[in-house]
């Protein structure tokens, strides 16, 4: 098969969201657990400086936008780890990428823990970014070709849930040890329990196979002398998908760092909480985001993912709109956190089966690595663009607008790239 070669469909068959995971056979199941751990683990270690991000500013007296770097740089070295990565998943398996990867940024959240200053820290979040980008390009596509075409959607989307146990983690450890803890060494700790998920390469080793599809690909392109190059999704026919993709990529993700990096500042600030007390908005904004999940993952395969695409993004225009431009009471503002998370959060689980589904499988790795990491390449430039707006406009309206236009390019390109549900892959010769 080429490049180009349209895949084979067939008819989505149950679609119960838990359909998926009562026909999984052992190898489906055993992926599905390892990837949706790796992913939750990846969502705590992320989502660990934006809760830290006040004590932070505090600590070395460091401005808005200089903090908002630290993220920014972050997801400036996950697209560089991501494509990267998803370009070796490419050569030598998605399997042993997804391994060295986990370790990468495990080991550099623990050397964030010992950073003596700032220019430290920002070092240390830009190599941990590097091995942060390249989990993700590694694990959607090993679940993308390990799972059924017809439970692609639901299995891949509820996978991206584990980002949302992952962030619920991090506010947990962040209510645990800011309650124990002067802030000055609590913070500390938070960048050390982001360690942790060295210990999943153990059961990687141990139990996920590399997906057939994807061993047979390689074989074949070895034998023909015919290795994926680097540049290849930037030619013929594909440069199209891969513009399309990369842009919704960039405004599904510029949209959701706008509203995750700051909103924990918004609520200490601009709405007086404290840093423990924030806790419960924060829950229900997670709450909401693993709800949007399992939803969006079911509407992947039930709908399809360009409808999840278009649904999700109107829907998160506008609850951000009323969560920071709307004079509400906290007591409000608490409720509307479960539908911000829900919108913001849950298109997020077509997008693996999605980009899976756009590129030939000698390609897959290096096509979803660079479309999904450009979009974090792009869209982390919007918590930096959000902190220095928040000087002029003040943090509520510089979120609203950033986010707004990101989910307005989101809709655009998902409403100009064609579906892709129930589409199967096969190894190209």
């Amino acid at each position: 098969m080429s490049a180009t070669t349209e895949p084979r469909a067939v008819a989505v068959e149950d679609a119960s969201l838990a359909a998926f995971y009562r026909d999984m056979t052992a190898p489906e199941r055993r992926t599905f657990w390892a990837c949706a751990t790796g992913w939750a683990l990846d969502g705590m270690d992320f989502m660990i400086y934006p809760l830290v991000i006040g004590t932070i500013i505090k600590l070395w007296s460091v401005d808005a936008g200089t903090a908002g770097l630290a993220a920014t740089v972050t997801l400036l070295a996950s697209a560089l780890g991501g494509w990267l990565a998803g370009y070796l998943a490419d050569r030598i398996g998605r399997v042993r990428t997804l391994q060295l990867t986990i370790l990468w940024f495990s080991a550099f959240s623990l050397v964030c823990a010992f950073a003596q200053d700032f220019t430290q820290l920002l070092i240390a979040r830009a190599l941990l970014g590097l091995g942060f980008g390249g989990e993700w390009a590694a694990g959607a596509v090993l679940m993308g070709e390990t799972i059924r075409a017809q439970y692609r959607g639901r299995a891949v989307g509820s996978v991206q849930s584990g980002w949302a146990v992952g962030w619920g983690l991090a506010v947990l450890a962040q209510a645990v040890l800011f309650s124990w803890l002067p802030p000055e060494t609590a913070w500390r700790w938070m960048f050390a329990v982001g360690a942790l998920p060295a210990l999943l390469v153990l059961y990687l080793r141990a139990y996920v196979e590399e997906p057939t599809v994807a061993a047979e690909s390689r074989a074949k392109a070895r034998a023909a002398g015919d290795d994926p190059a680097i540049w290849e999704i930037f030619s013929g026919p594909l440069l199209r998908t891969t513009v399309l993709a990369a842009l919704a990529a960039t405004g599904c993700q510029g949209g959701y760092y706008a509203v995750t990096t700051w909103l924990p500042r918004f609520l200490t600030t601009e709405r007086g909480l404290s840093v423990v007390s924030s806790t419960g908005y924060l829950a229900a904004l997670i709450v909401g985001s693993f709800a949007g999940y399992l939803v969006g993952a079911w509407l992947a395969d039930r709908l399809g993912r360009r409808p999840l695409f278009l649904i999700f993004s109107l829907g998160a225009i506008a609850v951000i709109l009323a969560y920071t431009q709307l004079p509400l009471s906290n007591a409000v503002l608490w409720v509307l956190g479960f539908p911000l998370g829900f919108f913001a959060s849950g298109y997020f689980s077509g997008m693996g089966a999605f980009l899976t589904e756009l590129y030939p499988t000698r390609l897959r790795g290096s096509g979803q690595g660079f479309c999904y990491n450009f979009g974090r390449g792009v869209g982390a430039l919007f918590p930096t663009f959000v902190g220095y707006l928040s000087a002029q406009v003040g943090l509520a309206s510089a979120i609203a607008v950033f986010a707004g236009a990101a989910y307005g390019v989101f809709f655009l390109a998902a409403f100009a790239l064609p579906e892709t549900r129930g589409r199967v892959l096969e190894a190209e010769g």
